[in-house]
């Protein structure tokens, strides 16, 4: 019988939530710097990189945390529905605010959006669109490709029963990286698909993989996230607008905070889990040390290997220190930014491109003083704004996602590992047959870990 100390209490994910608002408010201030103090900002972006430290940070969150939400459902049209209410409401919200309400000269979004409305926004309604050949409509959107990736590949491994093989999926992604970085960013689909053709069959493929995810059927729902899965690895390998390598090492990242939460739980060992993680660390070090050409540079956001490196290595370090302070009190400030933090990465740049439309109006500040109240001026109105669009936006999603759920008649869908792998599982599957038989005990409802909220 599993011990009731192995089931994580709510509390103990406040953890995520402060690398989470971390991570959000450092790629926030990391735009800014390039509206204000550009000379500082840009001198520690050639060693430093703010932006790949805070979403290496999110995407070692979203690892530990987006397979445990699934496994903790045991259902894939639940875990689907509940995703998809998400993230498209606010990122809808957003998309739609900062295409109307702040001049297109000042950026609010990508020109494409203006220039190619349908195309555009039937691209980023699939939210690969980074890798389709056109840039997000909303700069920060471009992480939430790999996260849909990830959100396929780890469907598929729970339809499949293999879950648990996160470590070894995530060392053959780092090796790719590392082996096949110097050829990969040479392969694309584009001199043999038109945008045009790519958006249509990638929009074609990913509304039949969904809707197969959302019958509830066993058969449908593997073949969906097979498909899904495939289109994913094939666009973000041939024809990303990051070099393959970082994509390789992204979807790596992704995986070892999967391995990270497994050593946790008990279901592989820590020795293990240390050496995967250390193998993708050490490739991800290598990749980005070695392939330091200038095109790889222009593809990676980044100012030199260097600065990518030691993001890389931050992101980590971060992670991995609010782990070992896991068990501690989280101040509340914290844990409400990390609430707040999808909010806060989404609402930052179209506020940046407002903020440099009303500066434009009333004069640059040149002054450190001068500068310093803007960029207190710019924290005030995004929390405001982030707190404004999580109650309006974000929670009513949420709690639109579990009416939906709870109107389901009959029993869970059937997906995910329904054969227990241990003894240890098959007693816990009995008691939990025989709970469901028991329709009159009383039972306290189960809290979502705050962490499971990560976009």
């Amino acid at each position: 019988m599993r011990s009731r100390k192995s089931v994580p209490s709510p509390a103990r994910f406040g953890w995520l939530d402060a690398v989470r608002g971390i991570a959000a408010l450092t790629v926030a201030l990391h735009h800014l710097s390039a509206e204000l103090f550009v000379g500082t900002g840009a001198a520690v972006r050639e060693w430093f990189d703010p932006g790949i430290f805070g979403v290496m940070a999110f995407f070692l969150v979203s690892g530990y945390i987006v397979p445990a939400s699934l496994e903790r459902r045991g259902d894939v049209r639940a875990f689907w529905i509940g995703r998809l209410f998400r993230l498209y409401p606010l990122c809808v919200v957003v998309f739609i605010a900062a295409a109307v309400l702040v001049p297109q000269r000042f950026s609010a979004v990508d020109v494409s959006v203006h220039e190619h409305p349908l195309l555009a926004s039937v691209a980023n309604a699939t939210m690969l669109q980074d890798l389709l050949g056109l840039r997000s409509g909303l700069p920060v959107m471009w992480t939430l490709t790999y996260e849909m990736v990830f959100y396929y590949l780890v469907t598929l491994l729970f339809m499949a029963g293999a879950q648990r093989r996160s470590g070894p999926v995530a060392v053959v992604v780092a090796g790719a990286a590392l082996l096949l970085g110097p050829w990969a960013a040479a392969w694309s689909l584009r001199p043999e698909f038109t945008v045009r053709q790519l958006v249509a069959g990638t929009a074609l493929v990913v509304v039949v993989g969904l809707l197969f995810l959302l019958t509830g059927r066993r058969v449908a729902q593997m073949t969906g996230a097979a498909l899904l899965s495939g289109l994913g690895l094939v666009l973000m390998i041939v024809d990303g607008r990051s070099t393959p390598w970082e994509s390789m090492l992204i979807l790596a990242t992704m995986f070892s905070g999967t391995v990270i939460y497994r050593a946790e739980r008990g279901q592989i060992s820590r020795s293990a889990a240390w050496a995967y993680c250390g193998f993708v660390i050490v490739a991800g070090t290598a990749a980005g040390l070695l392939y330091d050409d200038k095109q790889a540079q222009i593809r990676t956001w980044t100012a030199s290997p260097i600065a990518w490196v030691s993001a890389f290595l931050a992101g980590w370090a971060l992670f991995g220190v609010a782990m070992l302070l896991r068990h501690r009190r989280v101040s509340a400030a914290l844990t409400w930014l990390g609430l707040v933090s999808f909010s806060v990465y989404l609402l930052h740049r179209p506020l940046i491109a407002a903020m440099s439309w009303l500066m434009e109006r009333t004069g640059h500040p040149h002054s450190t003083a001068h500068q310093l109240i803007w960029v207190a001026a710019f924290l005030l109105a995004l929390l405001l704004l982030s707190a404004l669009t999580y109650h309006l936006v974000e929670l009513p999603g949420q709690r639109l996602a579990r009416r939906l759920l709870a109107r389901r008649s009959g029993p869970p869908a059937e997906s995910g590992p329904v054969v227990p792998q241990t003894p240890k599982e098959y007693e816990a599957a009995a008691r939990r047959g025989r709970h469901r038989l028991d329709a009159k005990r009383p039972q306290p409802p189960a809290a979502a870990p705050s962490g499971s909220q990560e976009p």
